[in-house]
């Protein structure tokens, strides 16, 4: 079913920060599978790991313990600072899980989410995703619309009502533009739902796993939620998804489960992945390495470039007019870029990337 917008490219393979097509064109990968490879293309790590337990066992279902899936648990335990963890299979249906949990929980029905967010296209997920090109065709959904402005504390306050369960933010909004909110955001949005008895739910399937420069990016506003849903990147690649929870909010028996939820080859690929980013410091390179892309990138002289945001290697380049043209450019010049809200470039590239490729890149669209 043609439900994607592809760029006419076939890629065959990939290294580090670098992937090839069937021609043998080498590009630096800005994309990264959306913030999923972070650890870059193929690390041998990760290859090993899945070689090594897919020779062992592949899949039993969560009626049985697997050593995998405990060790990852305790380390997800361990890099989120939470106490509980739930597995599954994608972002979406982390958050599925989230509002299925927060409902649970309090035993209310109704969520807040911002505009401009993105949390997925299932039913759930769907109904706290903003932009009305993803939800009207399939409306109605799991709730009727309620988005207040993102980076306005005091708006989510006037939105609680009695049925209030939960209030659902990005951190750093990806799909919206990379906008990143004020210091002080999300510690009055914490205050305000401690004060309603309301949950926080943190989506930061983009911004996890050192993508902004710390393993999460709460970590850099100081605020702990609720709940926190993460994906993309937990797997190096691998297909996986997962909620984390502070203590006192838990399913119970029977009420979520996710049959392929936590298998051991997925697990065995988030464990390598996580031992990759720790032993080859990458949250630290994250860092540096998204400090000198963005300092870098705001010399563009071209006359649309507005501004450049963004923590780590998680990097918005707003132009004021539709970038569209700029990711064909970049793809002709063996550059791989992504237009997210029109006219922002998302630049989401491993963080393995060197400053020789960032200096590529960032040659390429001064060119362009």
């Amino acid at each position: 079913m043609q439900t994607y917008g592809r760029q006419p490219v076939v890629l065959e393979s990939g290294k580090g920060s670098l992937v090839y097509d069937i021609e043998g064109r080498e590009y630096v990968d800005c994309v990264a599978g959306i913030a999923v490879n972070n650890i870059g293309h193929c690390h041998p790590r990760l290859t090993e790991a899945i070689k090594k337990q897919a020779e062992k066992l592949i899949h039993v279902s969560n009626l049985y313990y697997t050593e995998p899936q405990a060790e990852l648990a305790e380390q997800l335990v361990n890099v989120t600072g939470m106490d509980r963890v739930f597995f599954c299979n994608s972002g979406t249906e982390a958050v599925e899980a989230a509002m299925k949990l927060a409902r649970a929980t309090t035993k209310k029905t109704d969520f807040i989410a911002v505009e401009h967010s993105f949390h997925g296209r299932t039913m759930g997920a769907l109904s706290l995703t903003y932009k009305d090109i993803y939800r009207a065709p399939f409306k109605p959904l799991v709730q009727e619309e309620k988005f207040v402005p993102f980076n306005d504390a005091q708006a989510i306050a006037d939105a609680i009502t009695p049925n209030t369960a939960a209030v659902i933010v990005e951190p750093i909004q990806g799909e919206g533009g990379i906008n990143v909110p004020s210091p002080d955001y999300l510690k009055e949005v914490r205050k305000i739902c401690d004060e309603n008895e309301v949950l926080l739910i943190f989506d930061e399937v983009q911004t996890g796993f050192g993508r902004t420069g710390t393993w999460f990016c709460k970590e850099q506003f100081g605020v702990e939620p609720d709940i926190m849903t993460m994906a993309k990147a937990i797997g190096g690649g691998f297909p996986m998804g997962a909620i984390a929870a502070r203590e006192g909010v838990s399913f119970n028996r029977g009420e979520h489960a996710a049959t392929f939820g936590g298998s051991p080859l997925a697990c065995a690929a988030a464990l390598a992945s996580i031992d990759v980013i720790r032993e080859e410091n990458l949250i630290q390179r994250s860092k540096e390495m998204g400090e000198y892309f963005r300092n870098e990138l705001s010399k563009l002289t071209t006359e649309s470039f507005v501004e450049v945001r963004g923590k780590g290697l998680m990097i918005g380049v707003q132009f004021d007019r539709k970038c569209a043209d700029l990711v064909d450019y970049g793809r002709k010049h063996g550059v791989l870029l992504n237009c997210t809200s029109e006219t922002v470039l998302r630049i989401a590239p491993p963080l393995v990337i060197t400053k020789e490729q960032i200096d590529r890149v960032v040659g390429v669209l001064e060119q362009a």
